[in-house]
């Protein structure tokens, strides 16, 4: 105990000494304020046109081989300028020292109103001028656009380009956005960009440009809070939609019955119990789902995996907290923004359960068709940086996990914010009472208040006891997102009363008085007349500034949390909301013994200490040894997903060394204009397996399996030899037998060729083998999938299960190899020439669905626009019949045209209503 007390004096002695590791970094970056500064004067007398052409002259400096650091000031100072020119607004000395530790490579932490999108300028303008693009990857699409077109402004002033990467854009528009100088768009649509891009068959369909420089806005909630689950593109599987409805009536029978399954909150699984098993195998034998057999017979193992799916869905997830019903279809809620993840989808059948459940129409199920988690994704990036108003928590997993420094960047002014004690109640309606009696009192001092919840259903508990009350309020979820920006951008005028979940705060400030911004473009929509516009600004900003002096003496912002969440993360982020750049305000929490967070991690001696002092109806405890008590509690639930992340990039880290070589091998086939000896040599290593599994090593003739190897050369080689000849030659042996084949093989391509000519046979090899490649992928992927699944029941053998992933993952990783060989060579060897091709039935495959993230253990999954099978990008299709020559059937180099620009799922050009795969496109 002694040693403990004096290693903590110690520690307290050194940081009142030399400060602590924070404040040693930040003094680094301080040394450099002075430098930016003492530029200014110069700067500032510079015209628009000598401070644009600087970037000129920054990019000569950087082509002749000077260091960005060593521009940082010069650069930072152009940066200031210009923003106070374009945007009105110059940059604060701690938002350059945010600039510099973002261009370090660093995790910036800046309180919320510090401008963390404007100190987002200066590294951004530093970056890009090296001309290999910096992303700036934000948490929506909102953020994203806004963001875009506001500090476009500023890059256009200063001769840079912008982009902006949102849904729906064809690829053109993308390729188009990654070729700017700076790129904005969402950790979604970079990733899925990145899974497409390794999904297409040319170099020049690709959009994306290699990776350099990428900030990431909101830094804690894409790295951290998203990065349990992959991103996943997948295509549809086998329709089950019939079986899913029975065993949904099953299950919908069971939960009701006691004693029939077990569930643990903290992990968020449930399980049958001896008795439940008897039960719903009982009842599925009723509903005519079980024909013949138990439910754990091999044959059933589908069906348990159905009643296991529904069993979660009715348990463990909750219609208006976990997801909503919305235009007949299950549409998620994102727990830690309470946002509605539209077109995300939970995997492994989950979704089509709750759909189920819902009695809504169910989707069909997909199958994996490329995938990568945001850990392996962001790591690409040579050069990665992020900002956040809430980092320090999670310091140690940036660190772990990215590589990433975290530096906590002192605010512009001191913080005013009064934080209370929290208040802790026996029951849920007595805290909802308590915040209702709260709201009534402080709303006649025309405080604004901004109070958080968990969950939709509390949202719209609360608002209907407040109107009750007769008190007028917003209300803020995923019901009414439409709203955001305005509900919370008006959040801090005299007497607002704002009820949100999680998702308000991120990326919109909250003025006090309101925000003169949102109100001029709501209340100047649609008047063109320039003067009008001007006197409904004037009179606005004239409102606002009454109202922000009138909020100020009321004590600014008041922030009310109606539960304390798993994260301490997310509920700073909502004090967080009040006290920006010096304001007054408040926060307080109210908390009850019947909150999750309590119930299910908080110690158990809470609840029996609070009813044995015998509190009555109403009454609250506050006590600082509740909140370290609930911090604690905190703790240990960030600590578990955290280990829940990270055994998550374990296993992700067995298929990123495997995704990175087979990504890496098919851009070198997409480069190649002649993929001839790939395909030769492919060949070459087939014709020796066959041959070695025919004839054993040093064996006598008399031992050759020639009939068997005569039927395999016959049906993968396309060649009738004679081995049973050939054995009995003089001096024949295996190696002789391989020299023949591969012979013949040759003669036979070369004669291919001849018929179809070099340059359509050039097309088809490429073809050939990135679909193959792309096939073989695709069922590997499914195979990991599967071994992922069951790997942990390992561990009941004494062996890791990690260790035994990479094992078996490595052995299937080769076994796919050999697959691919063996199907390019069998479809090389069986390509022909036809005339008329024969008729085949015009059935869709190639739709395609891009999912994640997916959470673990409760994967889901994003549908998003369709794209081709294994990746054949849409570009143009020539008009029925357009390139067809007069005399009907295409000539070679006709038809070397249309391989190469028509899409292997487009209609034929030929004009036969056939898709060109199944037409002239036709490889065998």
């Amino acid at each position: 105990m002694f040693g403990i007390s004096r290693f903590s004096m110690f520690a307290r002695l050194a940081r009142a000494l030399f400060g602590s590791a924070n404040d040693r970094t930040l003094k680094a970056y301080q040394r450099r304020v002075p430098e930016i500064n003492a530029l200014e004067p110069a700067v500032q007398a510079l015209s628009d046109d000598q401070l644009r052409h600087k970037t000129d002259e920054f990019r000569e400096r950087v082509a002749k081989g000077e260091t960005l650091d060593a521009l940082l000031p010069e650069a930072f100072a152009v940066c200031r300028e210009a923003s106070r020119r374009v945007l009105g607004k110059r940059h604060f000395d701690v938002q350059l020292i945010g600039g510099m530790v973002l261009h370090a490579g660093r995790i910036a932490e800046m309180r919320t109103g510090e401008g963390k999108t404007l100190v987002g300028t200066l590294p951004v303008y530093l970056n890009a001028l090296a001309g290999k693009g910096v992303h700036v990857v934000t948490v929506n699409d909102y953020l994203a656009r806004r963001d875009a077109e506001e500090m476009a402004q500023l890059y256009s002033f200063l001769g840079l380009t912008t982009g902006v990467i949102v849904p729906n854009l064809s690829d053109d528009e993308r390729r188009e956005a990654y070729a700017s100088d700076i790129t904005y768009g969402t950790n979604n649509e970079f990733g899925f960009d990145y899974l497409r891009d390794n999904m297409k068959y040319s170099l020049a369909e690709m959009v994306q440009r290699p990776f350099s420089f990428a900030i990431v806005d909101e830094v804690d909630s894409i790295l951290i809070d998203e990065a349990r689950t992959p991103l996943i593109i997948s295509g549809p599987a086998d329709d089950s939609s019939d079986l899913y409805r029975s065993v949904d009536a099953v299950v919908a029978k069971l939960v009701q019955e006691p004693d029939v399954f077990d569930k643990d909150e903290k992990l968020r699984t449930v399980t049958l119990t001896e008795h439940g098993s008897d039960r719903v195998e009982q009842l599925l034998h009723e509903a005519g789902v079980l024909q013949e057999g138990g439910l754990y017979d091999i044959h059933n193992v589908a069906v348990v995996h159905h009643v296991q799916q529904s069993l979660r869905a009715h348990t463990l997830f909750t219609r208006d907290v976990d997801y909503i019903v919305r235009d007949g279809k299950v549409v998620i809620i994102d727990e830690f923004t309470g946002r509605m993840m539209d077109g995300r989808r939970y995997s492994d059948g989950l979704h089509q359960a709750l759909e189920a459940k819902e009695h809504v129409e169910i989707q069909q199920e997909n199958q994996t068709l490329a995938s990568i988690t945001f850990q392996n994704y962001f790591r690409l990036y040579p050069k990665l940086a992020g900002m956040t108003g809430t980092a320090m928590t999670e310091a140690d997993e940036f660190a772990e996990i990215y590589n990433l420094e975290v530096v906590e960047i002192p605010t512009n002014l001191p913080v005013r914010r009064i934080d209370t004690d929290d208040e802790v109640y026996l029951t849920a309606a007595e805290k909802y009472n308590a915040v209702a009696d709260l709201i009534q009192d402080i709303h006649k001092t025309k405080q604004p208040i901004l109070v958080g919840t968990t969950s939709i259903e509390k949202s719209e508990y609360l608002s209907h006891l407040l109107t009750q009350r007769g008190i007028p309020h917003n209300v803020l979820n995923a019901r009414h997102h439409e709203r955001e920006a305005i509900i919370v951008a008006q959040a801090g005028a005299p007497g607002a009363i704002t009820i949100a979940t999680n998702m308000a705060g991120r990326g919109t400030d909250i003025k006090l008085g309101g925000n003169v911004e949102m109100l001029v473009k709501a209340n100047t929509e649609g008047v063109e007349d320039e003067t009008q516009r001007n006197a409904v600004e004037e009179e606005i900003r004239q409102i606002v500034g009454t109202h922000h002096e009138e909020v100020q003496k009321a004590g600014g912002l008041y922030v009310i949390g109606t539960e304390r969440h798993e994260s301490r993360r997310v509920d700073n982020q909502l004090r967080g909301r009040s006290g920006r750049q010096g304001d007054p305000g408040n926060s307080r929490f109210f908390l009850s013994l019947e909150d999750d967070l309590i119930r299910i991690f908080a110690n158990d001696r809470m609840g029996a200490m609070m009813q044995k002092m015998g509190l009555k109806e109403g009454e609250a405890i506050v006590h600082p040894w509740l909140n370290k008590a609930l911090e604690k509690a905190q703790k240990r639930v960030e600590a578990r997903n955290f280990d829940m992340r990270k055994n998550t990039l374990k296993y992700d880290d067995v298929m990123n060394d495997q995704r990175k070589e087979v990504y890496a091998q098919r851009r070198e086939y997409m480069a190649s204009d002649d993929l001839s000896g790939v395909v030769a040599e492919l060949r070459v290593h087939t014709i020796e397996d066959l041959v070695h599994a025919h004839i054993p090593e040093k064996s006598f003739a008399e031992a050759w399996d020639t009939e068997g190897l005569t039927k395999e050369v016959h049906r993968i080689l396309n060649l009738d030899l004679p081995f049973a000849d050939w054995a009995k030659e003089d001096g024949m042996d295996a190696e002789g037998i391989i020299d023949r084949i591969e012979a013949e093989a040759q003669k036979a391509q070369a004669a291919r060729t001849a018929n179809m000519g070099p340059e359509l046979m050039r097309l088809i090899e490429k073809q050939v083998v990135l679909t193959s490649f792309d096939a073989v992928w695709k069922e590997h992927l499914h195979a990991l999938d599967q071994l992922r699944q069951g790997i942990g029941l390992r561990a009941y053998g004494q062996r890791d299960p990690l260790n035994e992933y990479k094992q078996e993952a490595f052995q299937m990783f080769t076994a796919m190899l050999d697959d691919m060989r063996l199907r390019v060579t069998e479809t090389m060897c069986r390509i022909q020439a036809v005339s008329e091709p024969p008729p085949f039935p015009v059935v869709d495959t190639s739709q395609t669905q891009t999912s994640g993230p997916a959470e673990e253990p409760v994967p889901h999954e994003l549908q998003a626009p369709p794209q081709p099978a294994f990746g054949f990008a849409p570009s143009p299709v020539p008009a029925a019949g357009e390139m067809a020559p007069a005399g009907g059937e295409p000539d070679t180099e006709t038809l070397a045209r249309w391989f190469e620009t028509t899409p292997r799922n487009a209609p034929c050009p030929c004009g036969s209503g056939r898709k060109f795969k199944h037409c002239h496109g036709r490889l065998d």
